[in-house]
């Protein structure tokens, strides 16, 4: 895929950032949780995306032939502006450059078979294209949220909720991340999905929009 290769945050104001470690959350809102048979967790439930697995708005996404059950998962996305670690929670914001609406699209029969022999995720989250995003909107235009983000599948509601109902906020989830990991400047962090998650299929157009700052549309394949 062509889009693929274009590997950069690109900012409604024209500037752009190279794409690098994408952190997923699981479980970060109570409904989701419940509708995969969990409960939210302790600890923030972190997995990780490889840059390859970039697109952007108005790609055509390939349906892997290794599985049989791809779901879109809308979420809230992150961009940081600044290399950090160890920032504390009042701090934390700070490290936004700006957000965004993604598809952390998951091969759910992949990964349920993961979970079942307890083996990693990279294969049913990681694959190629399986992260597209909209255009990055700056945070001196976004401000700190709460936000709307809603999902459409061939123009019928799937998924919908305010940010404020995540289980951590942004701020929680950066302050934890910082202290595990060394967050770079171009790392994004997929907040977690809402409830409503399905599968996709070959011929649907998925749109996702976040408020009416920015949005999202993919063509499945």
């Amino acid at each position: 895929m062509k889009e693929a290769l274009n590997r950069e945050w690109n900012f409604t104001d024209g500037s752009s950032i190279p794409v690098g470690t994408m952190y997923g959350v699981g479980r970060n809102y109570a409904a989701h949780a419940v509708e995969m048979g969990g409960t939210v967790p302790t600890d923030p439930i972190i997995f990780i995306k490889p840059p390859s697995a970039y697109c952007k708005s108005n790609s055509t996404i390939e349906l892997p032939n290794w599985s049989t059950d791809v779901h879109h998962e809308l979420e809230l996305v992150v961009v940081i502006g600044t290399d950090a670690e160890q920032v504390s929670e009042a701090d934390a914001f700070s490290l936004v450059a700006g957000i965004g609406v993604g598809l952390d699209l998951t091969a759910r029969d992949v990964q349920a078979r993961a979970k079942k022999k307890g083996e990693p995720w990279a294969i049913a989250k990681g694959w190629k294209s399986s992260a597209p995003v909209s255009a990055i909107v700056p945070t001196s235009v976004c401000g700190m949220g709460p936000w709307d983000i809603a999902l459409f599948t061939n123009n019928e509601i799937r998924q919908q909720a305010n940010t404020s109902q995540m289980e951590r906020s942004v701020s929680q989830l950066i302050h934890y991340l910082c202290s595990v990991f060394t967050l770079r400047k171009g790392d994004c962090i997929f907040t977690g999905t809402p409830s409503g998650v399905a599968a996709v299929h070959s011929g649907d157009v998925v749109t996702a929009t976040l408020d009416e700052l920015t949005s999202l549309t993919v063509r499945f394949t």
